[in-house]
């Protein structure tokens, strides 16, 4: 008998140990929100009109499944608004959700973004990257370059853009490297009359807070759009979660890690579309839908999968309110170099897995910046030093002269 209550002790005070670890560690990883000022604060709000319109544009353009990042093309609309100027910088504004001249707060907004939310959970991942690769010998002015690695950490570099192959693989590498080699190239070639590439990356790898069996996983019928049924991977599990509905859609929320990160579920009820559903979410307050939500116990059934997805978004981001930027007679990214010329190119690059343990999901926003004909030979000109002359080697912003002399060729 004395035995037995003294392992029941032992038990009792390991239990109550390892609950006391549990609950330190959770206590470890308490999620705090976001610290934000009144300006950047009122972004989000913002931003969110920005998320939802460029969604429901591309729903509305892309027939096969897709996977985006609206907060990626943020960052990259935020280091290519600071190389703008006059309309285009306004036009550039205004399609982010600020009113024109705001750029001091789109900057303010995407520095405490980056700073901010790679911190906010220590069971989720988020590795966010700024790059911006130049021609070689073609100077962005210093107070770009100050700018973006301020307020975007971005890191710059030159490249020999004549040297296709060799700029090519650093450029792919870097997204490589950044995207934990989900995406391994973003460019089929480099184009020598570009003036800069610049990039966004983002990754993001975390496991639910509550996960999916394996063993309940199954095959089911799963609904496409032509109304025909095909057998899908379904992860299953019964549980409580934060579930909401309107007269169009409903919605459950999963959550990540310490909650600091979850991803909500949205699905039209029956009668209704993806395309009301992306319209509602446009024209509404996102705030106002997902605080909608109660505890409720969810039978929930989730499909395990794999997406893979490429786009160039010139058109959409023009028909979104910045055509000037990709018109050559109406760009104006002088606040970049002087040597800048238009955007000829805006694309992402994205990927997600999801299955029983969490999600891993990872982007690439891209821009192109060409090269303006400023920098070409001008006209002709024959200057034969075939007689004395003198020489003076001087300071460029002073003109000071550093070394005078003359030749007279003896």
């Amino acid at each position: 008998m004395k035995n037995t209550t003294l392992i029941m002790l032992a038990l009792t005070s390991l239990l109550s140990t390892q609950c006391r670890g549990a609950a330190s560690a959770d206590e470890d990883n308490r999620y705090i929100p976001l610290d934000l000022s009144t300006k950047s604060s009122e972004f989000v709000q913002k931003g969110h009109s920005f998320a939802f319109e460029f969604i429901d544009r591309i729903n509305d353009t892309e027939k096969k499944d897709y996977v985006i990042s609206p907060l990626s093309m943020q960052f990259l609309l935020g280091m290519i608004l600071d190389g703008a100027q006059g309309t285009t910088a306004d036009e550039i504004c205004r399609v982010l959700g600020y009113g024109s001249g705001e750029v001091d707060a789109v900057n303010e907004y995407c520095l405490a973004m980056l700073e901010q939310l790679p911190k906010l959970d220590k069971k989720t991942r988020l590795d966010i990257a700024n790059a911006i690769f130049v021609s070689e010998g073609v100077p962005l002015l210093d107070s770009y370059e100050k700018t973006v690695a301020d307020k975007f950490r971005a890191a710059v570099s030159n490249l020999d853009f004549n040297n296709g192959e060799k700029a090519l693989k650093v450029i792919n590498g870097w997204c490589s490297d950044h995207t934990n080699g989900m995406i391994p190239k973003i460019l089929d070639e480099v184009d020598p009359d570009m003036l800069a590439y610049l990039l966004n990356a983002m990754y993001f790898k975390s496991e639910w807070t509550d996960r999916f069996s394996k063993s309940a996983t199954a095959d089911e019928p799963f609904t496409v759009e032509s109304g025909q049924k095909r057998p899908v991977k379904m992860m299953k599990q019964e549980r409580e979660f934060e579930y909401g509905e309107n007269s169009h859609f409903r919605w459950v929320v999963l959550p990540y890690g310490n909650r600091a990160f979850q991803m909500n579920v949205l699905m039209p009820t029956e009668g209704h579309t993806l395309a009301e559903m992306t319209e509602i979410l446009k024209t509404e307050s996102w705030d106002r839908i997902r605080h909608n939500t109660y505890p409720c116990e969810v039978d929930l059934w989730l499909p395990k999968f794999e997406s893979r997805y490429h786009i160039k978004l010139n058109d959409i981001l023009s028909e979104m309110g910045m055509p000037s930027a990709f018109d050559p007679h109406k760009a104006d990214f002088k606040a970049m170099s002087k040597y800048a010329f238009f955007l000829d190119f805006v694309q992402q690059d994205a990927v997600i897995k999801v299955d029983e343990e969490g999600a891993e999901a990872a982007v690439i926003s891209s821009a192109g910046i060409k090269l303006t004909t400023a920098i070409a030979p001008g006209p002709h000109i024959v200057f034969h030093a075939d007689h004395p002359f003198l020489y003076l080697i001087t300071e460029s912003s002073t003109g000071a002269v550093l070394f005078a002399g003359r030749y007279s060729g003896q």
